[in-house]
C-alpha cells in the first residue's frame, strides 16, 4: 500500500491526514496550538508551535498508521492563508509572531491608503480590496515596527512568506523558499493577471522584493523533506491555500460551480474559469488554483465569524459545552422571537468589508434564552452566506439563479444549519461523503503531480453525494427573514 501525505495546517490546529488510493483517509492525527492576543484585535500564532505541531502531528499519523515513510509517496500542504512570517535566511528563526489573517492592527494604515487613491490599482493587479485581513499591510507592520528589519530585508538577510512557504523551509532544512500561485493572491503583493510580484505595490508599500518566495503552480516540485524528519526524504507536490485545497477537494473544476467552507470563518468560491471577474459588489477575484501554468480564477466572498460563532456560545457565553448542543437547542428555540445576531466580532468580511464595526443582537425580549441565542447563532451563518451569494449573482452573469452548493468544514456535519441555509438561499445544498475536503483537495494535487492519483476528469467523477438539503422555506418567509437581516446588519454598520 502506498500513501499521500497531507498537511492541513489551521488556525487552531495542525493535522496530518494519510490518503490511500481510493482518496479514502487512513489515519489522521491532530495537535492544537495557543493563539495570542497581545492587544485588542491583534492575534498572533508562536512560529515555533506551527513547526512543531506539524512536524509532531506527521510524526504521529506515520506512527498510527504502523506504516514506514517509503510508503508515502508525496506531501500536500494545505494551509491558513493570508497569515505572514518573517524569518531570518541563515537561521530560520522569525523575527516576530506571525501574524494571523484575523488580526486588524494595520486598520488605520489599510484606511490610509484607500485615502490616498490606491484601491482601484490594488483590485486591478490583485484582485483584493484594501484591507487588513491580507498580508501585505502585515509584512510592512513588522518591517515598519522591528528595528532593523527592513534594511535586513534589503540586504537579503530575512524571507517573507505565507505558512506554507514557512513550513516548506523548514521541512526542506532551507532549500526551497517558496509559494504556490493560491497563496501569492492573498498576499495583496501578487499580480494575478502576470502571474508576478508586483513591483508597484512591493515599492508603495516600501517592501523589498528579495524577501518574496518563488511562486508555483499549485502542483509542482516543491523540494523533499529532510531525512531526518520521517526516515527518509519525502517529495512536497501539493500546495495551496486552504480555501483552494477544498474547491479542489470539491472538484469545483468547472466554471459556475460553488463551494463554502465553514470552519472558523466561512468562505465561498465560484469558479470563474480561465477568465478573471473583477468585481461590482466588493467580492474578492483570486486564483482557485494554478496548473501547467495555467490559472483558473474565481470569485470568492469571505466571512470573518462562522464557526467561532459557536466558540463563543461556549467560551464567551458559556451557554454551550460543545458545539454539538446548538442544533438541539436552535430547534427547540421559540420560533415567534425573532432574535438576528450579527456576528461582527472582527468587523465584517465580504460584501461590507468594515473592519471597525462590531457584533449586535437585534430583538430580545423577556422571553429570550440560550436556545434563541444558539439559533440566531447558528442563523447568522446562512443569512451571510446568502449575501455571498447575491453578490455573485450580481458580478457574474452566468450564475444560475438557484446555483447547488457544496459544502465542507466543520458546521456542514450539523443538518438543522445546513437545512436553514438552503431555506435561505433557496437552493439546493450539497455535502459530500468526504468532508476532509481541505486535505483531500491537497493530497489530490500532490498525488496528481506523483501520478499517483488520476486527473481532474476522473477525479471529479469520485466525488460522492452523502446528503442533499433542498428549500422547504415558502419564499415569502425567506424573503421577510432576510429583509429582517440586511436591516440589522445596517443598524450594525451604522452603530
Amino acid at each position: 500500500m502506498k500513501y499521500i501525505l497531507a498537511i492541513d495546517q489551521g488556525t487552531t490546529s495542525t493535522r496530518a491526514l494519510l490518503f490511500d488510493a481510493a482518496f479514502q483517509v487512513v489515519a489522521t492525527s491532530q495537535e492544537e496550538f495557543p493563539q495570542h492576543f497581545p492587544r485588542s484585535g491583534w492575534v498572533e500564532h508562536d512560529p515555533d508551535d506551527l513547526w512543531t505541531k506539524t512536524a509532531g502531528s506527521c510524526r504521529k499519523v506515520i506512527e498510527r498508521a504502523g506504516i514506514d515513510a517509503r510508503d508515502i509517496v508525496a506531501i500536500g500542504i494545505t494551509n491558513q492563508r493570508e497569515t505572514s512570517l518573517i524569518w531570518d535566511r541563515s537561521t530560520g528563526r522569525p523575527v516576530y509572531n506571525a501574524i494571523v489573517w484575523q488580526d486588524r492592527r494595520t486598520a488605520e494604515l489599510c484606511r490610509d491608503l484607500r485615502a490616498a487613491g490606491h484601491s482601484d490599482m490594488i483590485a486591478r493587479r490583485t484582485g483584493l480590496l484594501i484591507d487588513p485581513y491580507f498580508s501585505a499591510t502585515k509584512v510592512k507592520w513588522i518591517l515598519d515596527n522591528i528595528e532593523g528589519t527592513r534594511e535586513r530585508a534589503r540586504r537579503g538577510e530575512l524571507l517573507f512568506g505565507t505558512v506554507d512557504s514557512f513550513l516548506i523551509w523548514k521541512l526542506t532544512g532551507g532549500k526551497v523558499h517558496a509559494t504556490d500561485a493560491t497563496n501569492a493572491a492573498r498576499t495583496m503583493l501578487y499580480d494575478i493577471h502576470k502571474g508576478r510580484w508586483s513591483q508597484t505595490i512591493c515599492d508603495l508599500l516600501d517592501i523589498p522584493t528579495e524577501m518574496l518566495p518563488d511562486v508555483r503552480d499549485s502542483a509542482a516540485d516543491f523540494g523533499q523533506t529532510r531525512a531526518d524528519l520521517f526516515g527518509r526524504e519525502i517529495p512536497i507536490l501539493g500546495v495551496a491555500g486552504d480555501q483552494q485545497a477544498a474547491t479542489i477537494g470539491q472538484a469545483c473544476f468547472t466554471p459556475g460551480m460553488l463551494k463554502s467552507t465553514y470552519g472558523t470563518g466561512c468562505f465561498a468560491l465560484l469558479n470563474t474559469g480561465t477568465t478573471p471577474v473583477q468585481s461590482q459588489n466588493r467580492l474578492l477575484t483570486t486564483i482557485a488554483y494554478q496548473l501547467n501554468g495555467t490559472p483558473t480564477y474565481a470569485l470568492e466572498g469571505s466571512i470573518f465569524v462562522a464557526g467561532s460563532v459557536v466558540q463563543w456560545l461556549r467560551d464567551g457565553l458559556g451557554l454551550i459545552r460543545d458545539a454539538a448542543q446548538t442544533h438541539e437547542m436552535a430547534a427547540q428555540s421559540d420560533p415567534d422571537q425573532p432574535v438576528m445576531l450579527v456576528p461582527a466580532f472582527t468587523g465584517l468580511g465580504a460584501p461590507y468589508w468594515n473592519a471597525d464595526c462590531r457584533g449586535a443582537i437585534f430583538g430580545l425580549s423577556r422571553n429570550t434564552g440560550p436556545n434563541e441565542l444558539a439559533r440566531a447563532a447558528l442563523e447568522s451563518v446562512g443569512y451571510q452566506t446568502r449575501d455571498l451569494l447575491e453578490a455573485m449573482r450580481a458580478d457574474w452573469a452566468d450564475t444560475a439563479d438557484a446555483p447547488v452548493l457544496r459544502v465542507d468544514g466543520g458546521m456542514s456535519a450539523s443538518d438543522w444549519t445546513m437545512q436553514f441555509l438552503s431555506d435561505i438561499i433557496g437552493a439546493p445544498v450539497d455535502r459530500p461523503r468526504i468532508l476532509e475536503t481541505t486535505a483531500l483537495g491537497a493530497a489530490w494535487l500532490a498525488g496528481m503531480q506523483a501520478g499517483f492519483y488520476p486527473q481532474q476528469e476522473d477525479f471529479a467523477r469520485s466525488w460522492a453525494l452523502d446528503h442533499q438539503f433542498t428549500p422547504r422555506m415558502d419564499r415569502d418567509t425567506r424573503a421577510k427573514k432576510y429583509t429582517a437581516w440586511k436591516r440589522a446588519v445596517k443598524s450594525t454598520l451604522e452603530y
